[in-house]
């Protein structure tokens, strides 16, 4: 299977354990909790390597970059 070159956002959130279920990234997402170079972004959100997030998540708000893509 060919490696990915992008994820939705809600999905790679939550295979990076950010949140614990998918769900609740999605809501994350439309709360606008998740924000990508300062504008808050819906989930269907394509994040591709190298990319900057904001995620106000339950343990406070973190700031990540996205070394490497997953679904899973």
């Amino acid at each position: 299977m060919p490696e990915a070159t992008e994820v939705r956002i809600d999905k790679w959130l939550w295979a990076a354990r950010m949140f614990k279920t998918r769900s609740l990234a999605s809501d994350a997402c439309g709360a606008g909790h998740v924000k990508m170079g300062g504008v808050s972004v819906k989930a269907a959100k394509v994040v591709r390597v190298g990319d900057h997030l904001e995620v106000r998540a339950p343990g406070g708000l973190r700031i990540l970059e996205v070394a490497a893509l997953g679904d899973r």
